[in-house]
């Protein structure tokens, strides 16, 4: 991974799409290393076929909490298969709970996340965290693994933040730390450089001023520029330590 470029940690990518030239746009913005998340069996298996054939692009495979309706004991067994069988696969999620599409399952939603922490535990990798109006149970389950974790599409409040950042957690920031109407901009002012990583989050939630476009890894740029002025911090020195934190994140 180089340091030298910017690093979308998380974004989605299907076969259909047209790789080389999303890379292409990605590369002239200066974004060059890339992390999938595989969210469902169908997705992670899609993206398998991907990352055999791009250098820059690694995987993160789980059963994401809107995804769980067939998970079962072997889906754990698989997914440490392929883990085994794979190193361009670098950690476990997107995984957690949601209780804002799924208010109803809350019980079973935890035990298949513990499930899967415990698979990451076992093999003693990072994880990256789905939690969706489900702070407190997110952060109590969290707490007691210890493992390394990133906060994927971080939008909560302040002192969310703090608690994150004191265990050790990354943050990851995307396209809604661009809009004018959020007062995350607030929080990451006291968010140190070194908790922080970039995600689009893609085809999903497209930065401002360009909302009405799909998102696309290119756009990491954009959410770079908003976080340099955000922190008056230079980009170079924004490019270089926020891959730096994905390269220890992930051993890379």
């Amino acid at each position: 991974m180089n340091n030298n470029y910017l690093t979308d940690t998380h974004f989605h990518l299907d076969l259909k799409d047209d790789i080389e030239s999303i890379l292409k746009r990605a590369k002239e913005k200066k974004v060059g290393n890339f992390i999938i998340s595989g969210c469902d069996l169908k997705g992670i298996d899609e993206s398998l076929k991907i990352i055999k054939d791009y250098k820059n692009i690694y995987l993160t495979i789980g059963i994401h909490p809107d995804e769980i309706k067939d998970f079962n004991e072997a889906t754990i067994s698989y997914l440490e298969k392929l883990i085994q069988e794979n190193e361009k696969i670098i950690g476990i999620g997107e995984i957690g709970l949601d209780y804002y599409h799924n208010k109803d399952n809350k019980e079973e939603q935890q035990k298949i996340f513990k499930l899967q922490l415990d698979l990451a535990k076992k093999l003693n990798l990072p994880v990256v965290i789905h939690s969706r109006d489900a702070f407190q149970d997110t952060y109590d389950i969290l707490k007691t693994y210890h493992l390394k974790t990133t906060i994927h599409c971080f939008t909560g409040s302040k002192e969310a933040a703090k608690l994150y950042v004191n265990e050790g957690y990354l943050l990851g920031i995307g396209g809604v730390s661009t809009y004018k109407n959020t007062n995350l901009k607030e929080t990451l002012k006291e968010i140190p450089l070194t908790n922080i990583v970039f995600e689009t989050d893609s085809p999903y939630l497209t930065p401002e001023p360009i909302k009405e476009e799909v998102n696309e890894p290119k756009n990491i740029s954009l959410i770079c520029d908003n976080l340099c002025q955000i922190k008056n911090i230079k980009r170079e020195d924004v490019i270089k330590i926020t891959t730096n934190n994905v390269i220890k994140q992930y051993n890379l």
